[in-house]
């Protein structure tokens, strides 16, 4: 989780993500999380400064939800984390990602599968570093 909640690094590791800024966080007694952030995305045709609102379920679970974008209508998700018994850790990540102009939802979801795909590639590389 220590790598899901350093926001500001994601450029180094997370495909098409050129800036974040932390707008705002959690006390640093309560952890320090951020809570709310700006993104800027370059992404092939796709290029956007959104800001996301952060949920934070300690160390299991971190919700988002967009609350203001340009050229999205919703990049709403959540990475949930399940310790194994071999010391390993099962990251599940769910995505969701609307566009303001129209899009074929075939089209949509594969540019989900993408996203989510070079997402967990780069959160694992990132995390085994």
């Amino acid at each position: 989780m220590a790598v899901i909640a350093d926001l500001e690094t994601y450029p180094e590791w997370s495909e098409g993500i050129t800036a974040v800024t932390v707008l705002t966080a959690e006390d640093p007694e309560d952890g320090g999380r951020p809570l709310t952030a700006r993104f800027n995305l370059a992404s092939g045709p796709i290029k956007d400064t959104y800001e996301l609102h952060y949920t934070w379920d300690g160390d299991l679970a971190v919700h988002w939800q967009l609350t203001t974008a340009e050229f999205l209508r919703a990049m709403d998700g959540s990475y949930v984390l399940t310790p194994l018994a071999n010391g390993q850790t099962q990251v599940n990540y769910r995505l969701a990602v609307d566009v303001k102009m129209p899009m074929i939802g075939m089209i949509k979801r594969k540019a989900e599968k993408v996203i989510v795909d070079s997402a967990l590639k780069g959160l694992k590389a990132r995390a085994q570093s």
